[in-house]
């Protein structure tokens, strides 16, 4: 069990760490769902590519993709 510090500081044990290659001077991103926290290490590139299969649309002005969005909204 780790204790919270005043400024709301914790240590990761150098297992997890290890575990998942999270090293003095990596960045990582902490997420809240239902109380629970995830600790997630910031990976540049990572992302590189997921979306680059999709092609806009040059027939749908910004103006008329914006009121679509907007519509399905409501």
């Amino acid at each position: 069990m780790h204790k919270v510090s005043v400024k709301r500081q914790i240590t990761l044990p150098k297992a997890l760490c290890d575990k998942a290659s999270i090293a003095a001077g990596d960045y990582i991103e902490v997420f809240e769902h239902n109380g629970k926290l995830t600790v997630v290490k910031q990976t540049t590139g990572i992302s590189a590519g997921s979306l680059k299969h999709l092609q806009p649309k040059h027939a749908i002005s910004d103006k008329e993709s914006l009121l679509d969005a907007l519509n399905d909204r409501a």
